[in-house]
Order: structure tokens, then sequence, then C-alpha cells
């Protein structure tokens, strides 16, 4: 599989699309000025205790305050905050975290009362982006991620992810990993790890933990709200996740996104570092590469088609995502439940691909064709969950249930991501409204008569739409024919599919324009 990722840079917000094998599979757009994204690492204000939702409502400087549930403090949360307070008000104090003496883990069935009072500081990351009238939801178990590890203070723990296959492989890893990894950091060891030299890894564990210092050192003194670690641009951030050999190119029309992705890769894989490529043609990226825009305009409307006819309609409504899978105008086989198993195939394919590009979250419901032999609905689970593989979001995938639904659930952590693919109408402005036929014939019969009177001619051409050249030119005494013997002009009508239904030209009869 071949990747390339496309970043357009506009003067308000960036939009970066990553293709697999030239397929549009994910877009993000991002505010320049862009506040609160996932990652981000706050010294926030607790302003009011919920115990009948276990949960806190923190000041991050966000219009709505944000939410953090007791499940989300972490385990050790009494050691984060003694010691974040003591690098708030003692900042020469302060130890390396590999010498602190963590205290017993919080009970996981307490109460929020029992750790957080009103106008507490306390550390926080966000780990859901603001959505709709929500303000962002919080966590206090701070992770800084890298390209092949995950940071985790405040604990001992190493896990590895399930995604890399060999049992040895993973257990390589682990015991590689805890000894070299500092004490009280645990580590999330990441699929890109994979076969990795003890000497890039303990490298990147070193970048990490200064990461953390840096942290430290910014809360010194720190007055909530306060930002005190952002997370790196979007556009960084998939390279961090997605980079790989099948990269081919990595094309941006922003000197300054240029500059930070050749560092980034350099930095991480030099030998990448040629694919970066800057275009600053004034023609946009997205329509001199791989059609992007015209991909746009096709995957985000209401229907989307995907194979021989068969299309998609996708709905969204207050509390779930509907989609429903339709056959079209697909030739049926003889055999009616081989068609509808061609076409569910074919819909997890482009079901998979819809939910990445539109980072679709929540609940998602599958109203696939119907099938009745069970090897064939244990078929179409198989190609979901296989079509879903390379998504990064957390998800899961239930089987079809005896009304042929399935069920997808997938982790929202950013709004929904959509597109306007629609146009105003050239023809109405968008108002739903034009002039009528018959008023549209008496309005060009006034120009042709304002236009007879500033010039002596003997013939013209006017240039019309076909649907309004078919209206008059029909019968023998056509409207045409009409003009033409009261005005003692000859007129010739050209249709052109690309006026306007309203729209209409006069010329004489070497061409030259004689509309006003």
């Amino acid at each position: 599989m071949n990747n390339d990722l496309v970043i357009n840079a506009t003067e308000s917000e960036i939009i970066i699309a990553l293709l697999e094998d030239k397929q549009l599979v994910e877009i993000h757009k991002e505010k320049k000025n862009k506040k609160f994204s996932v990652g981000d690492i706050y010294l926030g204000k607790v302003k009011k205790i919920m115990p009948g939702l276990n949960a806190a409502f923190v000041d991050v400087g966000y219009d709505k305050d944000a939410f953090l549930h007791y499940q989300d403090l972490g385990p050790q949360f009494a050691t984060l905050n003694k010691y974040v307070q003591i690098c708030i008000d003692n900042p020469k104090n302060v130890n390396p975290l590999s010498s602190v003496k963590l205290l017993p883990e919080i009970n996981k069935d307490g109460k929020i009362t029992e750790q957080l009072t009103s106008g507490q500081r306390v550390l926080v990351q966000v780990s859901k982006e603001p959505i709709s009238t929500k303000g962002p939801r919080l966590t206090s178990e701070i992770s800084i991620a890298g390209r092949n590890l995950v940071l985790l203070p405040f604990s001992d723990k190493v896990s590895v992810s399930q995604k890399i296959k060999s049992k040895e492989e993973r257990e390589r890893l682990r015991q590689l990993i805890y000894s070299i990894k500092p004490k009280n950091f645990g580590i999330i060891v990441r699929t890109e790890a994979k076969n990795r030299r003890v000497a890039v890894l303990d490298s990147e564990i070193k970048s990490l933990v200064d990461k953390w210092d840096a942290v430290v050192s910014a809360l010194a003194g720190g007055v909530p709200p306060k930002l005190v670690a952002g997370e790196m641009n979007q556009a960084t951030a998939i390279l961090r996740d997605t980079l790989n050999n099948s990269f081919n190119s990595v094309i941006v029309n922003d000197a300054n996104i240029y500059q930070e992705a050749k560092s980034f890769i350099g930095d991480i894989a030099p030998e990448q570092e040629k694919i970066v490529k800057l275009d600053t043609d004034p023609i946009s990226v997205f329509d001199r590469y791989f059609n992007i825009e015209k991909q746009i305009k096709l995957l985000f409307g209401k229907t989307v088609t995907f194979k021989n006819g068969a299309y998609l309609i996708m709905e969204h409504t207050e509390a779930l995502f509907v989609i429903d899978v339709n056959s079209g105008n697909r030739a049926n086989t003889e055999d009616q439940e081989t068609n509808a198993l061609e076409v569910n195939l074919a819909a997890a394919t482009e079901i998979a691909r819809q939910l990445r590009l539109r980072d679709i979250g929540g609940i998602i419901v599958v109203d696939f064709i119907d099938m009745h032999k069970n090897e064939n609905k244990k078929m179409l689970l198989d190609k979901m969950r296989e079509a879903m593989g390379n998504d990064r979001t957390k998800h899961s995938i239930l089987p079809l249930s005896k009304f042929g639904l399935m069920q997808i659930t997938r982790q929202r952590v950013r709004p929904e991501m959509s597109m306007n693919t629609m146009e105003t109408c050239p023809t109405c402005g968008g108002t739903g409204e034009i002039t009528s036929t018959i008023l549209l014939a008496d309005e060009i019969e006034d120009n042709l008569k304002h236009i007879l009177e500033e010039n002596q001619l003997k013939k013209l051409i006017l240039k019309v739409n076909p649907i309004i050249e078919a209206y008059l030119t029909k019968g023998l005494m056509s409207i045409r024919m009409k003009w033409m013997l009261k005005y003692k002009v000859r007129i010739n009508i050209f249709p052109d599919s690309e006026y306007g239904f309203i729209k209409f030209d006069f010329f004489d009869s070497d061409g030259n324009s004689l509309s006003f």
C-alpha cells in the first residue's frame, strides 16, 4: 500500500488529506488559531463538584467548563496532585519524578469529593475536543506520545500493542523497555516499535522524559487556567502516527509547515526526508494532486456511490449515525443471495473508508441487504473487521442482528468532519426561484428591441440554454419567427449547455457581444 499526505494551508485553516493507493481515506481540518486539541496539557482550576455525576467541572480557559470524571483521575492521582502543588508553589524543591515515592493508589470505586475540592488546582489533559454544546473532556492520566512509545508519568507498567502479532517480539520489547525505562514512568509500546533497536527506543524515552520535565518547569508559579504543553500541530501528529516506508510523498503548499514537516521527518526517519515537497503554485494542491477536490465532492454527500450503481445513504440523527446499503440499478444475478453478498462486501470496504474520512464517532448502525446464509453473514463480519483494520481510532463491531443490522461503536474525540459539497445555483443564486419562461421571453424581446434601436442590423445571434432554445423555436410559427417578422431581422439561436436557465446573450454576425 502506498500512502501520500497532501497539506493545503489557507489564511484561516489547514486541511490535511491522507491517501492510500491514491484513494482519500482521511481528511482533517485545523483552524490556525485552534485551541483545546486532544493531547494538550493544562493547569486547570476546579469550578464545581458534581457528586451525583461523580465528576467535576474544571476551568481550562474554554467558554464552557471542561468535564473530569472520577474514573479519569487515574490510580496515582494522589501522587500527581501532591507533586503538582509542589511544582507550582515550591519549584526549587521539586525532585525528579524517578526519585519520588508513589502514594497508594486511590480507590477505583471512590467518590469525587474524596479527591477534589472547589478551587483546587489540577493538572489535566484534553481527551476529547469540544463537540457541539459540550466543553472538552479531561483526564488526569497524563500521557506524552512519541513515534514508537507513549510515556505515562506516575506509572511503572509496560504494555505492548496487540497489533504486534509475534509473541516473541512482544516479549522482547517488554523486557527491553523494563530494562531502560526510568522509575515511575510507564510505557505503552506502539506498533511502530516492532523490530526497533534498543538505541532508538532509549533515545525516544529520553526525549519524552525531557518533554515531561518541560511540563514540570512550566508549572512553576502557574495561575490556572494555563496551557503548559500543547500537542504538536495535526499535520505533524499524523506524520508521527502514520509515517512508514509506504509513504511516497508529503506535499505542502506552505513554507512554514514544509519546514516543520521536513524537520520532524529528518529527526525520526532521515532517509525519508526527501519525500517532503513544497508546492507554492497558485492553483490549489487539492486540484492538482490525486483529484482530491473531486474525491471530496463525491464522498461527502448524503448519497455515496461505490460499485456498479450500488450506493450508501448516510444520515446523522441526534443519537446515532445510520447507513443504508442499496444495490441501486446493479444488474442482479440469478442468485439473490450471491448478489446481496457481493454488494454487502463492497459496501463494507466503502463504509470503513467513510467512517475514517468523516471521523464519525459514537454509535453507527448499518442496514445491509438481507442475507439468509450464516456463512455469508460471517464473511461480511470478517470483511468489515478487515476493512477497519487500518483505523487508528478505537472501535468495536458486532455481528449482524436477525434484522440484518450491524452495530459499530467508534470513539469520538473530535467533532465529526464535514465538507460543504454544495454550490450556489448560478441560475437562481440560491433562492430556489427563477424568472418564469414566459417572462423570460419578454425580457429577451425587450433586449432585442433595445439592441435594434441602437444598431442597424440585419442579422443577430442569440445564445441561450438548450431548453430555452427549444421553447423559442418550437412550432411552425415559433416565437423566433414572430420576432423576425416583427423586427425585420434574421435571428439565429444557438443552444449552449454552459448557460444557466435564464442566461442569454446577443452577438452580431462577427461574434461581437451586444448584451448590456
